[in-house]
């Protein structure tokens, strides 16, 4: 492998566990708001918004794998002359968010399930759950920031 190619490789892990993390926690949410809203159809927009949030770490994963992408060249022109070593840094920058992504956005998904069961019975609460689930994206916005400023920091 060349280090194009090893950069490329940890593109694909920022997107690829990142969006598998995102996916599983809004699965998660999905399958407790479904039995929510088919107790009461109303509460579909509340539910709705609680299992958009673990979907954000996809989003930051996607975000990290564009960055790697546009500094090796795959987007907006030529490629870039890389040696190994230099592969192996934006592989490693790729790493907070691609692990952070993957557990908090699952994590996510199951603070987020609990908020739908407050919803259920004191949807007035709705705040609070919110907060709950927020708490957790902290650290994933913490890891997108880890990535981006390690990305960055590799000169091309």
């Amino acid at each position: 492998m060349d280090g194009i190619q090893i950069a490329l490789l940890g593109a694909a892990l920022a997107v690829g566990l990142a969006g598998i993390g995102s996916a599983i926690g809004v699965g998660i949410v999905g399958q407790s708001a479904a039995g929510l809203v088919t107790e009461d159809p109303d509460k579909f927009g509340q539910t709705l918004l609680l299992q958009a949030l673990p979907g954000t770490q996809g989003i930051y994963g996607l975000l990290t794998g564009f960055i790697i992408m546009q500094r090796v060249g795959i987007i907006g022109g030529g490629l870039v002359a890389m040696s190994v070593p230099d592969g192996y840094a934006f592989l490693m920058a790729s790493l907070p968010i691609a692990i952070v992504g993957l557990v908090s956005g699952i994590y996510q998904g199951r603070v987020s399930a609990s908020a739908v069961g407050l919803v259920a019975k004191r949807p007035e609460e709705l705040g609070k759950g919110i907060v709950y689930a927020v708490m957790v994206e902290t650290y994933a916005v913490l890891a997108l920031l880890a990535s981006i400023m390690l990305l960055f920091g590799i000169p091309v």
